[in-house]
């Protein structure tokens, strides 16, 4: 057995050194579209955008469950003195603003996030498109996305914001990304 784990880790130690003078032909490049949606122009404007469309929804909900917490204190501070039958009705409407309000709330929240995966989907189709053409003009042979470990020198993360952000900021929503 231990000849056997020998010979195969000489084998792959021999197997790594012809494909690492191999690899030194290829041109590689990675991308972080973590950093892209965090840093980009066009990804901060989305989200003010996001912000702006749904701060008044989110609001009303919060206006809601103000109110919500408010009746409900003053029903335990009032229920002991109410009669029986007074206090079970305000606790059932209580009960029921309660799912009405948790219901608007995950309406709210999948609402936001499908707008959020939209505009996301919009900056990484741009961010897409330009990749590939960084990839065409500097001849890339291949540039990863997703990676355990990449040297920083074959990070083209940089290059990719930049070239977002001379497109034009607010462009990632404004449908820019049909015209051809």
């Amino acid at each position: 057995m231990k000849h056997f784990l020998r010979h195969c880790g000489l084998g792959l130690l021999f197997g790594l050194c012809a494909l690492s003078a191999h690899a030194q032909d290829y041109r590689i490049g990675y991308v972080n579209t973590d950093r892209i949606f965090r840093e980009a122009n066009a990804a901060k404007a989305a989200e003010a955008k996001l912000q702006q469309e749904f701060s008044r929804r989110e609001k009303d909900l919060v206006d809601q469950g103000n109110a919500l917490k408010a009746a409900a204190d003053k029903l335990d501070r009032e229920g002991p003195t109410l009669p029986d039958s007074q206090r079970i009705a305000r606790q059932k409407q209580l009960m029921d603003q309660d799912r009405d309000l948790q219901r608007k709330r995950r309406e709210f929240q999948e609402d936001l996030n499908a707008r959020k995966n939209e505009e996301l989907q919009q900056l990484l189709d741009r961010a897409n498109k330009i990749v590939r053409q960084l990839a065409i003009a500097d001849k890339y042979d291949v540039i990863l996305q997703e990676a355990v470990y990449i040297n920083p020198k074959l990070d083209i993360t940089d290059k990719v914001i930049a070239a977002l952000n001379a497109s034009g900021p607010g462009s990632a929503g404004s449908g820019s990304t049909g015209s051809k």
